[in-house]
């Protein structure tokens, strides 16, 4: 018993029923928990911009061939573009299978959208072209300075480009990084032994503020966008797991910790520094994790994309607008689009959709009032999700280029990983499948 209770993911869930209940009983007390859960999320904000900056230059700068880089980059977002589609199509389809909206007869005229106003403001600047633009850092200090974690990744990536191409010359340097990352990843240990507390303090402040009483109200809608979560994972994240060599099952149960963490504090941000080590212990080569998990909050948000269309043809049923096939389908395109701004936006699913909506004039933005009471208690599943297909997609997009040790990765999935977190990595030479094993790209 006492071995079982110091385990990690046993602490959060004890943390996140036990919040629960005090949000319920003693609502006040749980609404003035918020500080636990939002300390918690910032100390690990702290970590993001030096553990995605030193994992990404070490990586890269260890790296023999540059085309290896871009060979990953663009498969990565094949690979993110049309996983992300499908998650935005099997949210259509079950939401108009199950209609969580229909009977509600909403009058638009008579929702008050004052609560509306500070969504709407901040959706504002979040066309495609502005999202490209922002990804250019004014300087770098501004990068790092916001956390924005596309910016930082941007120059991540150059610095380490420009360091692999300096050879022998950068070696005192990158080896001056690699002794920080190892520190950095110590700093992260040690926050993330408070994820109980913050946990603790997020669900309670949740249920307290909220109520169950607005969950249950909507409590179709909410099912629903649970009901499609789990869909997408077993049946289009399944498979990609089989095709690439390991279960899914086995990779929640690897991961299970950082998804307890997630269920607690509704942030995939929250976990970004363990999924990448993680990821690297599973055999994936330190470049591809250091790129495509970060990448991936913006790019795949799977989670987020179920989310989208559940919620904005459910604002249709409820308000009884009538939406015709072409119509749902255009709703889908222009998410296909405006979904990969989302990062680095507070509240970024609720200002995505607002401003999606208010774009197309189809569906009524007021209707968006609905969703307040209850958006709290989707973020859950969105950020469950995003984090499984985060994981997912790192280690499909790693076997895909040949960064996957296998033997490492099922010994890892299999609880026989040793606790180093170096990989070594499979690549495959165009003249044959001739394999070469290096650590990390680095040797």
């Amino acid at each position: 018993m006492k071995r079982m209770l110091g385990k990690l993911y046993v602490q959060v869930l004890l943390a996140v029923i036990t919040g629960a209940v005090i949000g319920v009983f003693f609502p006040e007390t749980g609404t003035a928990l918020k500080p636990l859960g939002d300390a918690f999320i910032k100390l690990i904000k702290m970590l993001l911009a030096p553990v995605i900056f030193l994992t990404v230059v070490t990586g890269i700068a260890g790296m023999e061939n540059m085309k290896d880089l871009g060979r990953v980059g663009l498969r990565a977002l094949i690979y993110f573009e049309v996983v992300s589609t499908l998650a935005l199509v099997v949210g259509l389809i079950v939401v108009n299978l199950f209609m969580p909206g229909a009977g509600m007869n909403v009058d638009v005229a008579t929702l008050d959208t004052s609560s509306l106003n500070a969504y709407t403001t901040a959706a504002k600047h979040t066309s495609f072209m502005d999202f490209m633009m922002n990804i250019i850092p004014d300087t770098i200090v501004d990068a790092f300075a916001k956390g924005n974690v596309l910016q930082i990744l941007l120059f991540s990536v150059l610095l380490g480009v420009a360091l692999a191409h300096a050879g022998p010359r950068a070696k005192l340097f990158v080896d001056t990084l690699e002794s920080l990352t190892h520190g950095m990843f110590r700093i992260v240990s040690m926050v993330m032994r408070l994820a109980p507390i913050g946990a603790f303090g997020a669900i309670a402040f949740t249920i307290g503020k909220y109520g169950f009483g607005s969950l249950l109200s909507l409590g179709k809608l909410v099912a629903c966008v649970y009901i499609t979560c789990a869909i997408f994972v077993i049946f289009v994240l399944g498979p990609i797991c089989r095709y690439s060599g390991f279960s899914i099952w086995k990779l929640l149960k690897y991961i299970k910790e950082e998804l307890f963490t997630v269920l607690g504090t509704c942030s995939s941000e929250s976990v970004l520094p363990q999924m990448i080590s993680k990821m690297e212990k599973a055999g994936v080569s330190k470049p591809v994790a250091g790129l495509i998990i970060p990448a991936g909050l913006t790019f795949n948000p799977d989670g987020q994309a179920i989310y989208y269309t559940i919620a904005a043809v459910f604002i249709a049923q409820a308000t009884n607008t009538p939406l015709t096939l072409t119509d749902q389908l255009i709703v889908l395109a222009v998410l296909m689009f405006t979904s990969k701004g989302s990062a680095g936006v507070a509240g970024a699913g609720f200002i995505i959709l607002t401003a999606t909506l208010a774009s197309l004039g189809t569906i009524p933005v007021a209707g968006m009032v609905l969703l307040l009471g209850v958006d709290r208690f989707m973020s859950e599943a969105r950020g469950i999700t995003n984090t499984i297909g985060n994981g997912v997609g790192t280690m499909a997009i790693a076997k895909w280029v040949g960064a996957l040790d296998t033997s490492k990765m099922h010994k890892a999935l299999n609880g026989e990983a040793s606790e180093d977190g170096s990989a070594k990595v499979v690549t495959k030479q165009s003249t044959g499948r001739v394999e070469h094993m290096s650590d990390s790209l680095r040797q």
